[in-house]
């Protein structure tokens, strides 16, 4: 499948607290390696990694940002 650099995805998902706090927490410890491993190649790491900082941001702005 081929996608669109330029498409943008809008996802509105429904978590209860508890999952929200634990998926940043997830978010906030998942490190570069830990996508590598699980990619095809470097740059379908780098995507993946950019693309759980976004959802990193979206649950802090929500609230959900454990230090």
């Amino acid at each position: 499948m081929r996608f669109s650099a330029l498409a943008i995805l809008l996802l509105e998902i429904e978590l209860t607290d508890e999952q929200a706090y634990a998926l940043a927490q997830y978010l906030k410890r998942v490190q570069f390696d830990d996508f590598r491993r699980r990619a095809i190649n470097e740059d379908d790491a780098y995507l993946m990694q950019n693309a759980a900082s976004e959802v990193r941001k979206a649950l802090s702005d929500a609230g959900y940002d454990p230090r």
